[in-house]
């Protein structure tokens, strides 16, 4: 892997999916659940705090590699099977899940979206598949 590479728009757009976790995790902790604004599907308020608090982790783990997107681009694999898994579950949810709300078609684009940006800007930036999912201890 040439030192040269250009991966500041990877570690920029990582850093703003951390912005945009953090957000939902505020949104699961304080609008998101049964009888609150958001109660629409109905969750119960442990499942929302539970899940923010997994937010919050991934916005973590977004914000801190993005400083040093090279070392930890393993993170960026992480965060890809996570978005795919989570579009793919959401999305089957709403074709098939006869009352699930369609409000959150804006966040399956949203997420979407942050992982074509991953895909696109780690190939530019000279990183192939193998990089992003196998961590290789002697880069930096």
């Amino acid at each position: 892997m040439d030192k040269n590479n250009n991966l500041k728009p990877l570690a920029i757009t990582f850093f703003a999916s951390g912005i945009w976790d953090t957000i939902a995790g505020i949104l699961y902790l304080f609008v998101i659940g049964t009888g609150r604004s958001i109660d629409n599907p109905p969750s119960h308020s442990f499942y929302t705090v539970f899940l923010a608090s997994f937010f919050f982790c991934f916005a973590y783990l977004q914000f801190m590699s993005s400083f040093n997107i090279r070392r930890y681009i393993v993170v960026v694999g992480c965060l890809i099977i996570g978005r795919v898994f989570y579009v793919i579950q959401l999305y089957l949810y709403m074709l098939f899940y006869k009352d699930f709300p369609s409000t959150f078609w804006f966040t399956g684009i949203v997420d979407t979206s942050f992982t074509l940006m991953y895909f696109i800007f780690a190939f530019r930036g000279g990183l192939g598949i193998k990089d992003l999912f196998l961590p290789f201890r002697g880069r930096t």
